[in-house]
């Protein structure tokens, strides 16, 4: 990190949707100079074209080659893009889907390369960016594609809860083929770590949801409850990690019993991210657990309907943005935590010398 202050690489996303607009608004405020050192990954022209757009008559951008030449009291933005390119507010097209593929590759290659120390990254449409070089359901598995390690987890975060998703971009249809012992506690893994390492909460206490309505009622409405999430949570506790469950979703959401636990894991998209979003819509932060990088992302999309009109709540990205920063704090602080743990003894053994 340079002078200790984080540099955070921010990708503009689609450059019709709400990206620039929210990035302006998270970033317009001084402060941001007294922890981050922001860089954009993007176009001078794009962002000149939605300053207009928006009547932001007084937002500077200092224009960069590569990340090294950052300045640590100017909002930063590298130009990805040729000047040719065209902006079609609202709308989605092929040209908008290369543009933010083009900064996502060159913003990952920096983040792997540690040139910036976190990503944030704008909203993206998932059909206009499929191409030869990208063929992913979204950012998640993109990401983890590029990590060559680790196994990614979409954890959504607010301050009242964390909903991570063991079936991520999958359709529904395909959902049942995904819930395996081995998938839960592959993601049970992730998230424990995840909370240890990066939310610094000791020992904590995770909520598993079943797959099917009153978590199968006994095998009455559904067996993978008892065939392959219970041995799952078995095996987990084995390893010392606390998960409990598997619980109705609709019963933990709407008792608000989920309060009770550090975080939840759904087992498909729309279990667990439609009760999150519908309690925490404008605050809520998409982080991507488990790689070796840090990335986080507004929880809402590229909201074509309502770009370039000064309509957009920038609550998510702010919090996006800051998130990242708490995590790269604490997962250097835990990493030196960890280095050099103190020495277990078994009790026994030490009665044996006596």
């Amino acid at each position: 990190m340079s002078e200790n202050k984080i540099k955070v690489g921010i990708t503009h996303g689609d450059i019709n949707g709400i990206g620039y607009e929210v990035i302006f608004k998270t970033l317009a405020d001084n402060r941001i100079f007294e922890s981050f050192i922001p860089v954009i990954y993007g176009s001078s022209k794009v962002a000149a074209y939605h300053r207009k757009a928006l009547n932001i008559p007084n937002f500077s951008l200092n224009s960069i080659r590569n990340v090294d030449d950052a300045h640590n009291k100017r909002i930063n933005i590298i130009n990805c893009l040729d000047d040719n390119i065209r902006v079609e507010l609202g709308k989605t097209t092929t040209i908008g889907g290369d543009a933010a593929f083009k900064a996502l590759e060159l913003a990952v290659t920096d983040l792997k390369e540690g040139k910036i120390d976190v990503l944030v990254t704008a909203p993206i449409n998932k059909k206009n960016i499929q191409s030869e070089s990208f063929n992913f359901p979204g950012h998640t598995e993109y990401l983890e594609q590029q990590a060559g390690d680790g196994k990614a987890l979409m954890l959504m975060v607010s301050e009242n809860m964390k909903v991570g998703v063991v079936a991520g971009h999958v359709a529904l249809k395909d959902v049942p083929s995904k819930i395996t012992k081995e998938s839960i506690l592959t993601k049970l893994r992730t998230l424990n770590e995840t909370l240890v390492m990066d939310f610094s909460i000791r020992k904590p206490r995770i909520a598993v949801l079943g797959l099917n309505p009153h978590a199968g009622d006994q095998g009455v409405l559904g067996t993978e409850e008892q065939d392959i999430i219970i041995p799952a949570l078995d095996e987990a506790k084995k390893e010392g990690i606390m998960a409990l469950g598997p619980y109705p979703a609709d019963g933990l959401f709407g008792s608000e019993q989920f309060k009770n636990f550090d975080a939840i894991l759904a087992m498909y998209h729309d279990q667990g991210l439609a009760p999150f979003k519908a309690l925490t819509f404008s605050k809520g932060v998409n982080y991507t657990a488990g790689l070796p990088f840090i990335r986080t992302s507004p929880d809402h999309g590229t909201a074509f309907e309502i770009a370039g009109q000064d309509k957009a709540n920038f609550e998510s990205f702010r919090q996006a943005v800051y998130l990242a920063i708490d995590v790269c704090h604490n997962r250097a602080e835990n990493k030196e935590l960890h280095k050099n743990p103190l020495k277990t003894h078994d009790l026994s053994e030490l009665e044996g010398n006596e």
